[in-house]
């Protein structure tokens, strides 16, 4: 069985009904394992098994229930999703500002002019315009749901707008009827103008702030130029990004933003790598150095081999990832998919309720009453602030992580992360930089031939901490005969008719080297560091000593710090000895720290934290760490855009700096914050609104809500829920 996951744009959907719709059709069809609709975005992320079930099928069964599913390849449905949306922005713009331009005459005439002669008519003829011209998608939906067996938003409006507006065309031609009844007739043409006026206008500003929420993608498509300079035949041309293979030398000149992701074969510059990293410092990239799509050439210029092309890159790969975790549900949002599903059938009902019950119980105008009543509660109702109040959250919190450098797998990631209280750090590539470096020297007599020597010794060899030494040194190295490795010790050679050697404390005193008191102090200082001491000596004397560690990155010790101050407990695990890991325990401030631990030791570690209740956000670099970051509630890759991390763990931390951690936990307690505010206030709306409109506090104060007022503030209510969810934008650090 082969599955595949993929998102597909859906066109037509107006509300938290259509989404749930949608969702509900896709998860009945054969071979899907999971599909999920995701209305702030408009998109329907799906599963499923290619043997059973194809892309061509679920198209076919969107449309039938009156929406549809672009399936075409990647760049194409990309180019033709936008352009619908544009067209329907477009579209809605020009329908809203005629509506608002014609109900504003209505509802005047309504108001104080109703004497005039004709006012009805003319009345009827703007309304009529209005509500069945520039409203008639409201129609149109409501009626292909209807035929579908469905409902939505729109079937609440057509219902709403349509009755005001026969009712009032009844009551102009044959007021008798009503007349002989007691009843005073009304014409209600304002009402209908101004529901459609308002509905479409609060679609207006919510199609311009869904837009905004889908910022992050969009920034991110447009980090990747379409046109590359490439070396074919020996001369540089032009040639568009899609022609690009990997293999292809690439040339980047000063200012340009680099195609794909590669390796620098000729040339240096600084490149500035923020848009991955979120770092503002720009990196060194010389011969032998990697370079990642999207990022910003500075003022050199260099050629790289493609390594990576199109969606291998380390760029596409973020962009699929920011879309998958935009697309995905929180758990909260579960439970809300369930009540807009079944929110339009309840409002309907409670509507003719409300009629029925004001027609029993107020013999003298509970038709006008009932009716106003049932068209008032009809427009109040608002699935769409409850299905817009977690999604629009969602997606604006995990493409602000985006921004910063953390990528988020998905929403449940994002609403567990605000739980933790115990963070556990590798230590290696995680508090340290992951690689060893020189950080000490102590000579007895320094010289540059001395230097060089001892560099043409660790040149030779193939300990991994001997190119550290090369490194720390800086110089040519001299020319070494007679060299040799001595295992666990060191290593020895000659230069001129000197012989010379490195290594450790052992191999120097199985050489009867006299060592100076104050060397050797100074070497048992550095080892209670947990540094290690190479020694350099000739046959006579030692010559000089360095240590070597793996760094602690700048960023630790405060990231550390902060994670303390919000509450939460930093423990280090390391399979390092107990001495290194001490000193690296002090030195970053860590709460608690364990060494020389196997991986089974981590992922045990975790799973006993977990049984005492904790919530554990684990951090390490996705490889060695598996088992313990898959035993995690929580599980944080350190790394620069690493496959497998990315592959392994809920989050990214693409730039490797541990503040970003605490981030990605302040940015989880923002987000479940405007979730839980979007979610009250859309609920409380719902909750007041609807027995309000249905006269509830008529027998107490005598108020009866306006159906003009109340799609005003229908229309407000999803506007307002997406510019909270905007809000997240706006958060620093």
């Amino acid at each position: 069985m082969r599955t595949i996951k993929k998102n597909y744009p859906v066109m037509g959907m107006s509300c938290a009904g259509c989404s749930a719709r949608v969702e509900k059709t896709l998860n009945k069809q054969p071979g899907i394992i999971s599909a999920s609709v995701n209305l702030a975005a408009a998109m329907a992320t799906v599963e499923y098994n290619t043997d059973e079930c194809s892309p061509e099928q679920l198209k076919a069964a969107v449309q039938k229930i009156g929406f549809d599913l672009l399936i075409e390849e990647k760049k194409e449905v990309q180019k033709k999703a936008d352009e619908v949306r544009k067209n329907h922005y477009k579209v809605l713009k020009i329908k809203t500002i005629l509506s608002v331009v014609l109900s504003i005459p209505v509802s005047v005439i309504a108001m104080s002019l109703h004497d005039m002669p004709y006012a009805a008519n003319i009345m009827a003829v703007l309304s009529a315009i209005v509500v069945f011209g520039l409203g008639n998608t409201f129609f149109v939906n409501a009626f292909r749901l209807l035929m579908k067996g469905g409902a939505n938003m729109d079937t609440l409006v057509a219902l709403s707008t349509g009755i005001s507006f026969l009712f009032s065309l009844f009551n102009m031609f044959f007021p008798e009827y009503l007349l002989r009844h007691g009843i005073t007739p009304h014409v209600y043409f304002e009402a209908a103008s101004m529901i459609v006026a308002f509905i479409l206008l609060g679609r207006t500003l919510e199609d311009r702030a869904k837009g905004n929420t889908a910022e992050a993608i969009k920034k991110l498509m447009g980090l990747q130029p379409k046109k590359v300079t490439v070396m074919r035949n020996g001369t540089e041309m032009e040639a568009d990004i899609d022609m690009l293979m990997v293999g292809d030398t690439v040339v980047v000149k000063p200012g340009e933003r680099i195609a794909v992701d590669g390796n620098v074969v000729y040339g240096s510059s600084y490149v500035d790598e923020s848009m991955l990293s979120g770092e503002p410092v720009a990196v060194l990239k010389e011969k032998g150095t990697k370079v990642y799509a999207g990022t910003i050439n500075q003022k050199g210029s260099f050629r790289f081999v493609a390594e990576k092309v199109g969606s291998e890159t380390v760029l596409a790969q973020i962009i699929k990832m920011v879309q998958d975790a935009q697309g995905s549900k929180a758990p909260v949002q579960k439970l809300v998919d369930k009540v807009a599903g079944i929110f339009v059938p309840i409002i309907i009902s409670v509507a003719l309720l409300s009629f029925v019950l004001w027609v029993t119980l107020d013999a003298e105008s509970g038709l006008t009453h009932g009716f106003l009543a049932a068209v008032t509660v009809l427009v109040v109702a608002c699935p769409c602030a409850l299905g817009l109040a977690t999604p629009t959250a969602i997606m604006v919190g995990i493409g602000k992580g985006a921004e910063m450098g953390i990528l988020i797998k998905d929403a449940d990631s994002l609403e567990i992360a605000r739980k933790v209280d115990t963070v556990v750090l590798d230590k290696t590539g995680t508090i340290t930089e992951g690689k060893p470096v020189v950080t000490d020297w102590m000579w007895n007599n320094e010289t540059e031939d001395l230097k060089r020597i001892l560099c043409g010794l660790e040149k030779h060899s193939e300990h991994p901490l001997a190119m550290a030494v090369v490194q720390g040194i800086g110089v040519e190295p001299a020319e070494i005969t007679s060299f040799e490795s001595i295992t666990g010790q060191g290593v020895k050679g000659i230069c001129g008719d000197m012989t010379y050697i490195a290594g450790n404390i052992r191999l120097i005193s199985s050489y009867g080297v006299t060592i100076p008191e104050e060397m050797e102090k100074k070497a048992s200082s550095l080892a209670a560091q947990g540094k290690t001491v190479i020694w350099f000596a000739d046959n006579d004397k030692v010559l000089c000593l360095c240590a070597i560690t793996d760094r602690m990155k700048k960023s630790s010790a405060e990231a550390i710090s902060r994670l303390k101050s919000m509450g939460i407990k930093v423990v280090m695990l390391t399979g390092d000895a107990d001495a290194p890991a001490h000193y690296m325990a002090e030195l970053s401030g860590v709460d608690e720290y364990k060494s020389e631990v196997t991986p089974q030791q981590k992922a045990e570690f975790i799973r006993t934290l977990r049984l005492q209740g904790k919530v554990v956000a684990m951090a390490g670099d996705g490889i060695n760490d598996s088992a313990a970051l898959a035993g995690a509630d929580l599980s944080i890759a350190m790394g620069k855009g690493s496959d497998i991390a990315m592959d392994v763990a809920k989050v990214t931390i693409i730039s490797s700096n541990l503040e970003k951690i605490a981030d990605t936990i302040s940015l989880s307690r923002h987000t479940v914050r405007t979730i839980r505010q979007n979610l009250f206030w859309a609920f409380i709306y719902n909750i007041i609104g609807v027995p309000v409109a249905a006269g509830a506090l008529y027998p107490i104060n005598g108020f009866l809500l306006n159906p003009m007022i109340a799609s005003a503030a229908m229309a407000m209510s999803s506007v307002s829920v997406i510019t909270n969810s905007l809000r997240l934008r706006r958060i620093k650090k």
